[in-house]
């Protein structure tokens, strides 16, 4: 350690990076040492040091630039490259050794998507003497590999007597792999094409029935103008029930599902859910409940339980066969009371190699129907409460979904 700088040798064999402030948006800016732009162990000048004093303390622990997660390259006053670190060589292929000394503009090539030279398009060097940062933006290099790509410019501290003139002493640019964005980018293109294919049935079915009994009202009898009613009504409410889904995606996933707690009786949820399915036309039989022990008293949004049961029971018959049970039981849940509600089928069950996706958006079983948000809506519903759920093999055959939550207290407790 020499002057608070961290020194030492790289993996590569090469000379030691110059160290860098170890929250890396300090080094983009103007917070690493005053010319670390060669040795990297040089104290800061008189006028970096006013500067640093006045905006607070300088940061005691250093790390070595090939430490940081994020590529980062630095270039001198006059275009030379002083530093390139372990992560932007492995980003863009570039080797360490044989970079250093060079020009930043042969090093690092960079183009926009229309193929424009970035350099020529920046003018790092010749540009406004007030440009302090240009954001991150994606750029490619000759080879088609896409980076995420910011740079911050250290200048010279400001003239004695106001002179605005401040010459660049360093570039530092940070790298990141655009990966995560394409991947980000195919989730939306897989979301509006699911919302596409999951719409266009239902509203052209209403299309259709509409425009017939419209054209043609008075050539039907009442029982076929119902059917057509009925059948418009069923897809109005499957277009409603799959907004409502993406509404609640869009919640989950920005952290905004609000629980509004009340005292809920979580057996008696159960039996309404399965009541409103035998009344829709299902088969008595085909559902069991089971209540084991003694249950504390539970303090839980009712309307999301209702709709983590449903989801759960729903999914059960449609991807199950045979009995439909759900058994409730207390637990202890993160060393509190809690209740513990697991939901069985007797059909083929869920493969292990694929238990681990079946919460995720999207995942749909064999692609029966469906827009595959259900059961992530489910696990978001029951983080919320302070809750987890799993899928395993049920005792005697099929798929058991089984999600604990604590008992809670009321809100105004």
């Amino acid at each position: 350690m020499v002057d608070g700088i961290a020194t030492g040798q790289s993996a590569a064999g090469v000379a030691a990076a110059p160290a860098v402030a170890a929250d890396p948006a300090a080094a983009v800016g103007s917070a690493v040492a005053d010319d670390a732009r060669t040795a990297g162990r040089v104290r800061p000048a008189a006028d970096d040091q006013e500067a640093e004093s006045a905006l607070g303390p300088v940061p005691s622990f250093l790390v070595l630039a090939d430490d940081l997660p994020d590529g980062l390259i630095i270039a001198d006053h006059t275009g030379s490259v002083t530093v390139v670190n372990r992560a932007a060589a492995r980003l863009t292929g570039i080797v360490q050794a044989a970079a250093l000394g060079r020009d930043i503009r042969q090093v690092l090539p960079l183009h926009d998507h229309e193929n424009h030279c970035w350099w020529t398009l920046t003018q790092p060097y010749e540009g406004l003497c007030t440009r302090t940062r240009h954001p991150e933006r994606a750029l490619f290099l000759p080879n088609g590999t896409e980076l995420l790509v910011s740079m911050g410019y250290v200048r010279e501290p400001p003239r004695r007597g106001g002179a605005d003139g401040r010459a660049v002493q360093r570039l530092v640019i940070t790298l990141r792999s655009a990966q995560q964005r394409a991947r980000l980018e195919r989730s939306r293109a897989d979301l509006v094409s699911t919302v596409a294919h999951e719409l266009r049935s239902p509203l052209t079915s209403v299309k259709g029935f509409t425009a017939t009994l419209l054209a043609k009202w008075p050539r039907f009898t009442d029982d076929q103008k119902r059917v057509m009613l009925e059948t418009v009504n069923a897809d109005a409410d499957r277009v409603t029930r799959l907004i409502t889904e993406l509404l609640d995606v869009s919640r989950i996933e920005a952290g905004r599902i609000e629980v509004h707690r009340e005292l809920v009786d979580v057996p008696a949820r159960v039996r309404k859910v399965i009541t409103g399915r035998v009344a829709a036309g299902d088969p008595d039989d085909r559902y069991r409940v089971e209540v084991a022990g003694t249950l504390p008293e539970t303090w839980l949004d009712a309307d999301k339980v209702d709709q983590i049961l449903a989801n759960l029971i729903e999914n059960a018959v449609r991807h199950g066969a045979g009995t439909v049970t759900t058994v409730v039981e207390p637990a202890v849940v993160a060393g509190t009371p809690g209740v513990a509600v697991a939901v069985r089928d007797q059909g083929p069950g869920i493969a292990p190699e694929v238990a681990s996706r079946v919460f995720a958006r999207f995942w749909r079983a064999k692609r029966r129907g469906g827009a595959g948000l259900g059961l992530f809506i489910v696990k978001g519903l029951v983080e919320a409460h302070g809750g987890e759920i799993t899928v395993q093999q049920a005792p005697g055959g099929g798929a058991e979904f089984r999600f604990t939550m604590p008992a809670g207290t009321p809100d105004f407790g």
